[in-house]
């Protein structure tokens, strides 16, 4: 048999890496394009649930891009209470490999590409969907994934006001300092929701509940507004839905009926968002299939669950720089 090498890239690589904004958008607009053209397979994400899923669980995602020539695994663990032992909630791994042979091409600590591509794509949905002269952010959450939406918008938004809670003071503090001193420009922290999101044009829900509770408030929500609410346990009031004019999600077929979590998952299972009303998947607006926002009237929700497509995509983007740049490790396979 022919030597097979990995391609093995730890956190310290993926930070020398140093994946400017741009960098993490075209990678992640790439595969959001190619799901769009039906050049992907996303298998809906699996879970493993230890103990209880109010403590923590397992995300395992899985997906193919055929423009990439990659097939990827990323298994991903999400833990509410690491903050205790110094950890963050969520750290990953993914696995690439070559979808002709099954060869393994790399291994790579993936932390960092969740955070990343989760917020590329609450970016590149408001790109799309938000109105173009937003100016006021709303964020709810200060998790490793909250750093890069609000990063990422402002990036593509330049805001006048970006406001920001968390359910402990010292995790939203600290995440106001972060963001500061890497946008350079004030953040308004709240300590309550409403305070956060009334009002905003992007109103952004991370938040980590142990179980759904409806502290989105419905009438905080303006005409014309993006909301985009990604949290695990639902925080929203059953008839936000209502209001609005389009509801996009990253795939439907991780969103449908019959699925555990997820901050639509009692409108889906009960009927209110169904694949009749849906309006699209974002990779059809990102290819040009389906229309994005088409007046400044219209009010818009975008819910996204984690497309494995992303992850493999950034992780391609990763080991092309890695190789350029002479970063990480090869390490021997067979």
């Amino acid at each position: 048999m022919q030597e097979i090498w990995i391609d093995y890239l730890n956190a310290l690589d993926a930070k020398a890496l140093a994946l400017t904004n741009d960098e993490i958008l075209d990678a992640v607009s790439k595969a959001l394009d190619a799901q769009g053209r039906g050049e992907t397979v996303i298998e809906p994400r699996v879970h493993l649930v230890p103990e209880s899923s109010d403590k923590g669980h397992f995300n395992v995602l899985r997906g193919y891009v055929k423009a990439l020539n990659y097939a990827g695994v990323k298994v991903v663990g999400d833990f509410v209470d690491n903050y205790k032992v110094d950890l963050p909630s969520e750290l990953a791994v993914l696995n690439l490999f070559d979808p002709n042979t099954g060869v393994p091409k790399a291994i790579i600590d993936a932390t960092a590409i969740t955070d990343m591509r989760t917020g590329a794509v609450t970016a590149l949905g408001a790109k799309y969907l938000a109105r173009k002269d937003s100016k006021i952010l709303g964020h709810i959450g200060a998790r490793g994934t909250s750093y890069w939406n609000v990063r990422l918008l402002d990036h593509l938004f330049d805001f006048e006001e970006i406001r920001v809670h968390s359910r402990r003071p010292e995790s939203r503090d600290a995440f106001a300092k972060r963001l500061e001193a890497d946008l350079g420009k004030k953040i308004v922290v709240t300590d309550n929701w409403q305070d956060c999101l009334k009002g905003a044009d992007i109103m952004v829900e991370a938040s980590r509940l142990p179980e759904p509770a409806p502290l989105f408030k419905t009438e905080w929500v303006k005409k014309g507004a993006f909301v985009v609410p990604y949290g695990t346990m639902s925080a929203l009031e059953f008839d936000l839905t209502d209001i609005m004019d389009k509801v996009v999600v990253d795939d439907w077929g991780q969103c449908g009926p019959g699925k555990p979590f997820g901050a639509l998952r009692r409108h889906v299972d009960e009927g209110k968002v169904t694949a009749e009303n849906l309006h699209a998947e974002i990779g059809q607006i990102v290819c040009g299939m389906k229309p994005g926002r088409e007046s400044d009237e219209e009010t818009i929700l975008f819910w996204h669950r984690g497309l494995s497509t992303t992850d493999v995509a950034l992780g391609a983007a990763m080991v092309d720089k890695a190789r350029e740049m002479n970063i990480g490790q090869r390490l021997r396979f067979a």
